[in-house]
């Protein structure tokens, strides 16, 4: 025999650990995404030029597999297609360097702090032939 007392604290109950269970339970519920591949575009070095495009065999596909996709395409005078790939990268570096000495009575102390930055420089050309195939390719890097 159920009373109102009874029924009341059910939902009572309910309240005060149900909810907040079922709360708690969902919340532990997280969907992550999956990252997807992108292509390497970072991977513009000569190292990768060099392994990675060989004349009549390296595809469009394997370009932008590779690469990415070009800053500028171009037809040349025998109207070959013609990619041109321009990547750019700076470093910053901190240095500092501290040095103390003491000779019996006398001491000194020195401290020097600087900041270096220097610049890369990548350029890749690439000339495609009527099936799609490199027909020829050219790259040049610069540090400064």
């Amino acid at each position: 025999m159920h009373t109102q007392m009874d029924a009341d604290m059910n939902i009572f109950r309910w309240k005060l650990f149900g909810v907040p269970g079922l709360v708690l339970a969902l919340s532990g519920c997280v969907l992550t995404p999956v990252p997807q591949e992108q292509p390497a575009v970072n991977n513009l070095t000569h190292g990768a030029v060099q392994l990675t495009l060989k004349k009549g065999v390296t595809t469009k596909a394997n370009v932008l597999e590779t690469f990415g996709a070009p800053n500028i395409t171009t037809m040349d005078a025998e109207s070959r297609e013609v990619w041109t790939y321009q990547r750019h990268a700076t470093v910053s570096a901190e240095t500092a360097s501290e040095s103390y000495g003491t000779v019996i009575l006398f001491g000194g102390s020195t401290r020097a702090a600087g900041f270096e930055q220097s610049s890369r420089t990548m350029t890749l050309i690439i000339k495609f032939d009527k099936n799609d195939k490199i027909y020829d390719f050219r790259s040049r890097a610069s540090s400064f």
